[in-house]
């Protein structure tokens, strides 16, 4: 190194005391990311790098340590912190990351004190401190679904975190309502960073932790790094919440791909520099609902396998070191950077490109833009309702006690706790032997025995509970005046309410597995790459998931099974759901609004079918069928519901003696010991049949025959009214329901007359189902808008935000290539990205679409979102983005959906537009008669690069749909119906298409015909997004050149601009 007077300059000494395992010295000199910075800051000329090693370091008085002029030191297992910092007291030499503050680090108490005194944001917290272990602390209290700590209450999902910083152990408790137990993060063993304990419901005691909020960030961590205050690089990992699978390349190293962090980010990564006097440093991101938080601060870290990472952190620290003992030398960047000549290139893979797939393909200038899915769930156990008057006085106390004592409110029970109580109540109460029937007279009581006795059977079945399975009701009827207990006037007490148990409509094996499978399918077919396309796309943070999914039990865990088989998940379902899945029953739960509209289609579908002569509207026409009042209806139904009733009894007598051989053995034995808690979260993951109880001649699942008979003899008793001689139609579903599950899971009863009875159900059913969402196309069109209108909206503003960050995307990219023949500089890709997320935010203050505007501020900001910063990124195409929306609900928005998909163009704004479905495809849904488990409708969008962005046509939409689990085979007697039998487990059919081969419907076409159908934007809840988390992009990294104008660390000064990556 020269100086100005041409006489050679001392070189400026790097002291490195570290640990030798933390970098490899002499011959070897410092493997992996250290070795490769040093290597650099070498290759400039003016740096010596001194090497201490552990013998000096451990051994050595710090007077014989070498003398340098900055030092790199940081603790690590066995350092010696304050040995360290008297030599620094001693030398003087320029810290890079000061020593006193790695104190700090290996107290996450004093962690998070610090975020929070800098004005980080940290997860919502609490600190349980225990001066020795299993310490009772008068504070801290444990509950089935929450902690409460000095009565800040932390409902699971919590995170529990040891306040120990090396202390990797960390655990997350899960709520009882997604099947309960625990998960335990920790460092990397092979190929795992978590373990799932299903059994584990109650949290530690033996030390001191940290209570936090979980915080659902999609599956996805984000690891910051800082070199000095004013670069940070972000690289994002599959969270070990998942699955706990560690993703890994050919050569074994962790998967990690750089993202693009906010300008918010940004600030916090400064921030996080300076609060810790660490100018190296490396810190945990969570980014939940468009906010960011900071989780655990790492101190002295480096990217690892990124040359380009390299390159910065080489030059961001020359400019630190030199600064800080050189001021006079200039810390320009050379033209050519010294170790650029022996560089290795990095391989890089692309993705295959490919056209649409299931309508032809539109050429290779179509990408993939958006897959929106709405999905049924899978197969279930058919839904039950026991209905009693209960007088009991037990049963009338437990409600005042679960209700706060007031006699005419009702109760919901639902947790473990309360349902046990209901049980240990009904236990007493149900009588050890059966009394014969000697009067009618008894007939009542008899009845109520008998449903308290199937109550008390349901609460047993399995031997847990769950509030995602099972609910009770209890409604005061009668009150009486009674005496207060201080004598004081009088109080009103409940003397009879009404107790009402939904159970069953669980998801059985089947229905797991065939979710898992649907989401496999998915993955290998709606996505360009065939199959490791999606993984590829998902693991490079250019695939934008989310996954929303009902109240319903059995929806969440068809939600998680599908996530499992879509990214190819391992384990079992309760942290995927919990991690992955985001629940919205205003949007996927309730038919609220149109129960008026379907009580009168109910009322018009009786009249046609107990009407002799068949009532038929006049719009109807043989080319068009469906157009008919009641349309597919069997001609004879009135005809077939007293076979109905006939063959429902006949089977419901075969299933009582099978109860009663039952309940003579449970009397024997006597059993009516408290059943210990039953491992519900590996039922949860389950996808194999019980074939134990299958050879014992059991019911298949956890229902036993008493169950069996009950949920029989109801549908007996409500079909056909004896005394009033009258039919309930509303009981078809039900009975069809019911005959389809022991169809496919209890063939091995040989239950006599169930195929018969299946076929008259079948056909009755095929008629009603469809015609309770509207007796014809008009009616339907007005149920399913109410239904399925906030759902149509969210559709909206997915495919909108889809369209705006592509046009986004677009305009700037050919901004870039016109600017690329004069400009060929790094200064570009700052700008670029740059004008990219202004441009975000100019398109969100100006979009509209004809006259409502669809503002992407108003829903999706919610949405976490993580970005492929395509600078550090070794992939062909960093821009390709794909939107995933899944939406997992029940039949009833399936069949509202549908219906406003086929018949959207009879609303009056729209007289004279074609439906969006195809004359053939109205055929075939004419003919379908059922969406079945796992059906779905399947909306693409494509992107046509070719044509002008202004042009219509250059967003295609792409519309299909699947009628789920297919019957048909069960229906046949060969090897393969044997074999559905043995699996329990019915195929789900591929898409059909409801367009024309080679029709064009277009994203315009699209908006405007679901318009006046779909909630408006505007209606959705306001986003709670701070400012700075608005755009999909944000500014790059700051390059070389720029950094040569950054403020030097060690100023601190406040007003410097956070413009680093």
């Amino acid at each position: 190194m020269v100086a100005e007077g041409g006489e050679e300059e001392e070189k400026i000494k790097i002291g490195v005391c570290v640990m030798e395992k933390k970098v490899k010295c002499g011959f070897e000199l410092l493997s992996a990311p250290m070795g490769q910075i040093l290597e650099r800051l070498q290759a400039f000329g003016e740096f010596e790098v001194i090497h201490f090693g552990d013998k000096v370091i451990l051994e050595d008085p710090i007077e014989n340590w070498p003398i340098c002029d900055c030092l790199i030191a940081f603790y690590s297992s066995g350092y010696p912190l304050e040995k360290a910092e008297a030599y620094a007291t001693l030398r003087k030499p320029f810290l890079v990351n000061e020593l006193e503050p790695q104190h700090l680090l290996h107290d996450r108490r004093k962690v998070y004190e610090r975020l929070e005194m800098f004005g980080i944001p940290v997860p919502r917290y609490a600190l349980v401190n225990r001066e020795f272990p299993y310490q009772e602390l008068d504070y801290f209290i444990e509950q089935e679904d929450f902690v409460e700590v000095h009565g800040s209450r932390f409902w699971k999902p919590f995170v529990e975190k040891p306040v120990d910083g090396d202390d990797h152990s960390i655990m997350i408790y899960y709520p009882s309502s997604a099947g309960g137990g625990m998960k335990e993060l920790f460092r990397k063993v092979g190929n795992r960073s978590s373990e799932f304990h299903p059994e584990v419901r109650r949290v530690r005691r033996e030390g001191s932790y940290i209570y936090e909020e979980f915080m659902p960030t999609g599956g996805t961590d984000v690891k910051v790094y800082t070199v000095g205050p004013e670069y940070a690089h972000a690289e994002a990992r599959k969270s070990p919440v998942v699955d706990g699978v560690v993703m890994r390349n050919p050569d074994g190293k962790e998967v990690r791909y750089p993202v693009l962090l906010t300008p918010n980010e940004k600030q916090m990564a400064r921030d996080v520099c300076i609060a810790f006097s660490q100018a190296v440093c490396g810190f945990d991101l969570l980014r939940c609902e468009g906010r960011s938080y900071v989780c655990d601060v790492n101190g002295w870290s480096f990217v690892k396998n990124s040359y380009k990472y390299y390159d910065d952190a080489a030059c961001v620290l020359r400019k630190l070191l030199l600064d800080a003992k050189a001021p006079h030398l200039s810390s320009a960047i050379p033209p050519t950077l010294p170790w650029k000549v022996n560089e290795p290139v990095q391989p890089s893979e692309g993705l295959t490109r490919q056209g649409s797939g299931i309508i032809g393909t539109f050429g290779q200038s179509e990408e993939l833009r958006c897959v929106i899915a709405i999905i049924r769930h899978g197969d279930r156990t058919p839904k039950q309702k026991v209905k009693l008057k209960v007088t009991e006085e037990k049963l009338l106390n437990l409600m005042l006690k679960y209700n706060g004592g007031r006699p005419r409110s009702e109760t919901k029970l639902k947790s473990a706790v309360q349902l046990q109580d209901l049980l240990d109540a009904t236990r007493i109460l149900v009588p050890r032997t059966r009394p014969g029937r000697e009067s009618d007279s008894e007939a009542e009581d008899f009845e109520h025995a008998e449903k308290l006795r199937q109550v008390k059977a349901v609460l047993e079945e399995g031997g847990h509970f769950s509030g995602i399975y099972r609910k009770v009701q209890l409604k005061p009827l009668k009150w009486v005046k009674v005496p207060k207990s201080n004598g004081e006037g009088e109080e009103e007490r409940p003397v009879e309410a009404l107790m009402v148990l939904k159970y069953g409509g669980v998801l059985t094996h089947a229905g797991r597995k065939q979710a898992e499978e649907l989401g496999r399918y998915f993955r290998n077919n709606m996505y360009p790459g065939e199959g490791t396309g999606l993984l590829r796309l998902h693991s490079t943070y250019r695939h934008d998931l989310k996954i929303y999914s009902s109240d319903e039990g059995r929806v969440q865990m068809s939600a998680a099974a599908f996530a499992k088989g879509l990214l190819d998940l391992e384990g079992q379902l309760t942290p995927i759901l919990v991690s992955l899945v985001s629940k919205d029953s205003s949007m996927l739960d309730g038919l609220d609004n149109a129960s008026i509209e379907m009580e009168e289609a109910k009322a018009r579908l009786n009249e046609i079918i107990t009407s002799v002569a068949k009532i038929v509207n006049s719009n109807g026409s043989s080319e068009c069928p469906w157009m008919t009042d009641g349309a597919g209806l069997p001609s004879n139904a009135s005809e077939l519901l007293p076979n109905l009733a006939k063959l429902t009894k006949k089977v419901t007598e075969q299933v009582r003696l099978l109860a009663m051989d039952e309940d003579e053995k449970l009397t024997e034995t006597g059993s009516y010991d408290v059943i210990p808690p039953y491992d519900q979260a590996k039922a949860l993951g389950k996808t194999n049949i019980d074939i134990d109880r299958i050879a014992a001649g059991l019911p298949c699942g956890s229902e036993g025959f008493l169950l069996m008979y009950a949920r029989w003899k109801k549908l007996e008793r409500d079909l056909y009214n004896e005394r009033k001689e009258r039919f309930d139609i509303t009981q078809i579903p039900d009975i069809y329901d019911s005959c389809k599950y022991d169809l496919l899971h209890n063939a091995h009863l040989n239950l006599e007359g169930l195929d018969e009875l299946f076929k008259v159900a079948q056909l009755l059913a095929d008629g009603v189902i469809p015609n309770e969402y509207g007796i014809n196309p008009k009616q339907k069109l007005k149920i399913g808008s109410k239904i399925a209108r906030r759902l149509l909206g969210k559709i909206l503003i997915d495919l909108r935000n889809t369209l705006e960050e592509a046009i986004s995307v677009a305009e700037l990219k050919c901004n870039q290539d016109q600017q690329s023949a004069s400009k060929k500089n790094d200064k570009e890709d700052t700008d670029y990205q740059s004008k990219l997320f202004i441009k975000n935010e100019d398109m969100r203050r100006t979009s509209t679409t004809s006259e409502i505007s669809m503002d992407q501020d108003d829903d999706d900001d919610k949405e976490t979102k993580y970005r492929l910063d395509p600078k550090y990124a070794n992939v062909k195409t960093p821009d390709r983005h794909v939107r995933t929306r899944l939406y997992f609900t029940s039949e009833s928005h399936i069949h509202s959906l549908m219906n406003v998909l086929r018949y959207c163009n009879l609303d009056e704004s729209l007289q004279g537009e074609d439906s969006l479905v195809c004359h053939s495809a109205l055929e075939r849904l004419y003919k379908t008669k059922e969406l079945d488990y796992m059906s779905n409708i399947v909306l693409r969008m494509f992107e046509n690069t070719e044509v002008a962005l202004e042009d219509p046509k250059r967003f295609r939409i792409e519309m299909t749909f699947s009628r789920g689990a297919d019957l048909f085979p069960l229906e046949k007697k060969d090897s393969e119906a044997i074999s559905l039998h043995q699996e329990h487990t019915l195929p789900i059919m591929g898409p059909e298409r409801l367009q024309e081969v080679g029709s064009y419907l277009t994203l315009e076409k699209m908006e405007m015909m679901f318009r006046p159908f779909a909630m408006p934007a505007e209606d959705f809840p306001p986003p709670s997004t701070p400012a700075g988390f608005s755009g999909y992009f944000s500014k790059s990294a700051a390059v070389l050149e720029r950094l040569v104008n950054l403020w030097p660390f060690h100023k601190h000064d406040k007003h410097a601009s956070a413009n680093g990556k």
